[in-house]
């Protein structure tokens, strides 16, 4: 058995909870490990002065510590987890395209919307974080977030003539319902993006569209819109049925 040391923001056993998530590594990664068979333990972040600086997520097994994305997916699969051995050369090539896609178009605005957005940040992100963390960090932890947040957002999608958030807004949110409207067309009626079993793209999608989906956002237009595309809803609805509810603690 793998086990697995995840840093998430809430408690990874809670998946449907309405929860604020601000990287959607965790929730990939969680996800394809369930989707390949490998049976893992997730344990929280305790945001203290020890942890402050930890990468996250990181990959415990034994006495070997695997940190970054690419090297934790090559892991799982050098261990035999693999979630795609069933895809083609084409549905391969095609998995890398939407995973640039939504790193390019959706996270930016992910990222806005629960550490830009002012009324989201002040009633949801903030008072979340602050409730996990320890004086003084429940001032510290959100806050480096939002400016971590904001930075990456300028320093992605702030190219002349755009160049103050306020300015940035309304084409990150357009290229993000235009990202949410390929990935629906794409998936059609069916219950995941490749045949009958979910692959690494079903993982990734599931990472990032999930917490827009439950979380209990105030203000949201892009929750709005994505409320409308019913069949990526019931993606997200499938995904934490079959995977993540506590009767299959490990999948199906």
């Amino acid at each position: 058995m793998l086990g697995r040391r995840l840093g998430f923001a809430f408690r990874p056993q809670r998946v449907s909870d309405s929860s604020v998530c601000f990287w959607c590594h965790p929730f990939y990664f969680q996800a394809y490990a369930k989707f390949s068979g490998a049976k893992v333990t997730v344990s929280p972040v305790d945001w203290t002065w020890k942890t402050l600086t930890a990468t996250v997520p990181e990959l415990l097994c034994g006495d070997i510590v695997i940190q970054e994305p690419p090297h934790i997916l090559s892991f799982f699969r050098k261990q035999r987890f693999n979630a795609d051995y069933e895809l083609t050369a084409r549905q391969g090539a095609d998995t890398m395209a939407y995973i640039a896609l939504l790193e390019e178009k959706l996270r930016p605005a992910l990222l806005h919307t629960f550490w830009v957005d002012a009324e989201n940040y002040s009633n949801l992100t903030r008072p979340w974080f602050a409730s996990r963390s320890p004086f003084p960090l429940n001032f510290l932890v959100p806050s480096r977030h939002a400016s971590a947040a904001l930075s990456r957002i300028l320093l992605t999608k702030g190219e002349a003539p755009l160049h103050r958030i306020t300015e940035v807004e309304g084409k990150i949110y357009s290229d993000a319902k235009e990202c949410l409207n390929l990935l629906s067309y794409r998936l059609g009626t069916a219950n995941y993006f490749f045949g009958n079993s979910p692959s690494s793209l079903d993982a990734f999608v599931f990472g990032f569209v999930a917490p827009l989906h439950k979380a209990s956002l105030p203000s949201s237009p892009l929750q709005s819109h994505l409320r409308q595309l019913d069949n990526l809803t019931r993606f997200c609805d499938t995904i934490l049925a079959v995977y993540f509810s506590s009767e299959h603690p490990y999948g199906r």
